[in-house]
């Protein structure tokens, strides 16, 4: 028989095998491409301000990263557990009880390859067809599609800006169904910044305790990251009747500025770590044996620097809240947590840029201020919130105050 490449382009095949079905709807991660945009642009000379990421502007902590060399330098360049090294499950277990008084075994603690792997391990593991998430909006992108890959439906509960974004106890119980078989709690919140409190916790609690059926997802990668107190709480240590069904989620890219070593973890009942466990070896097996010997580093090293570099980015964002809303059309309140600042940008839309086009969304006025101020922001429709754009200000002081001239200069130029 011929080679392929041998045989005449007429004669082959012109369409490709079918693809999943599960693939219908399912994008890339909306940060993903945004990231890949801007390195596509940087490429051909443009002067890019990244605004839509989530790295931190902050180095790996040198103790860390020395950490890291010397687990090279003694060989521990093997695989390990799939479920992550005996020293990192102790150090997380001895991170969990001193931030937040949860004492875990090691077999109801997995490692992963960050935490976007820990929360889609669980689903994966736990959601079949016709099942319903509760996830509140705005949210993280990834969860809604992370739903749908594991075959169920997400029902988004929107949040009002009245309620600081926060998820109510009423809309939550209107929300739930006898399909509901998750609900995911973002603290603090990834887009908005909203925080929330232990009395917050406790009435979402008060719902999920008449609900035994349902899984509580606890997702607090920027934990550390908040304004006012040391630490966001999780729903595990508010209410201890849920801990037997709760999945506490985090991990170290944000909180120690470890967004490429890519360790995540989860602590919950051993029933499901157990199978989040049998998915992981079948998938991605164990995470890099030396970003565990770095992580183990950050954890039982001293925590100051959580504090100082939190003071450090609450100074930005004071900073870039108050350039931000000297932009006409645009405004935005300080938040609570995180690095971003969500911006209302209702003041723009039905304005004409100098080029005749009309901005009639957020997604378009995102796409203007690529064109015409070389600044990448997330565009508040791929967050759950229109219309409002969410942009960074873990950046130099320099850069923020560079890319606040090119907003401002953007929307005066808006009629």
């Amino acid at each position: 028989m011929a080679p392929a490449s041998a045989i005449p382009s007429a004669v082959l095949p012109s369409v490709l095998p079918s693809l999943s079905p599960r693939m219908s709807g399912i994008k890339a991660s909306p940060a993903s491409v945004l990231r890949r945009r801007a390195r596509e642009l940087r490429a051909a000379g443009r002067d890019i301000i990244e605004l839509s990421s989530g790295n931190l502007d902050f180095p790996t902590p040198d103790h860390v990263i020395a950490a890291a060399h010397q687990a090279a330098l003694h060989g521990e360049t093997r695989y390990t557990d799939v479920d992550g090294t005996p020293e990192l499950k102790r150090a997380v277990r001895a991170a969990l009880l001193r931030d937040h008084h949860l004492d875990y075994r090691l077999d109801e603690i997995v490692i992963t390859s960050g935490s976007t792997q820990a929360l889609f391990n669980a689903l994966l593991a736990t959601l079949a067809p016709d099942d319903e998430v509760i996830i509140p909006a705005p949210y993280w992108a990834p969860y809604l599609d992370q739903v749908r890959l594991a075959g169920a439906a997400p029902v988004v509960v929107p949040c009002a800006q009245n309620n600081g974004f926060k998820l109510r106890a009423e809309d939550l119980q209107a929300a739930i169904s006898a399909r509901t078989r998750w609900i995911i709690v973002n603290n603090p919140v990834n887009p908005s910044g909203a925080l929330y409190s232990r009395e917050d916790l406790s009435e979402i609690a008060a719902v999920l305790v008449r609900h035994p059926d349902i899984w509580v997802l606890a997702d607090g990668l920027y934990e550390h990251i908040v304004f006012h107190g040391a630490l966001a709480p999780t729903l595990a240590e508010i209410e201890p009747r849920l801990k037997p069904r709760t999945l506490t989620v985090s991990g170290l890219a944000k909180s120690y500025a470890m967004m490429g070593w890519r360790i995540g973890y989860a602590a919950g009942p051993s029933t499901l770590i157990r199978e989040m466990i049998t998915i992981q070896s079948q998938t991605t097996s164990g995470a890099s044996s030396i970003s565990q010997a770095a992580a183990v580093a950050a954890l039982d090293g001293a925590q100051d620097v959580l504090l100082e570099r939190a003071a450090i980015l609450r100074a930005k964002r004071d900073r870039f809240a108050e350039l931000v809303n000297e932009c006409a059309g645009l405004s935005c309140t300080p938040p609570e947590g995180t690095f971003y600042l969500l911006v209302a940008c209702a003041g723009v839309i039905g304005k004409r840029a100098p080029d005749g086009r009309v901005i009639r969304t957020d997604r378009d006025f995102s796409a203007y201020l690529l064109e015409a101020a070389d600044v990448v922001v997330f565009a508040g429709e791929d967050l759950g919130l229109s219309p409002y754009i969410r942009v960074s200000f873990a950046n130099p002081s320099a850069t923020i105050e560079e890319a606040a001239r090119r907003l401002k200069r953007a929307c005066a130029a808006l009629q």
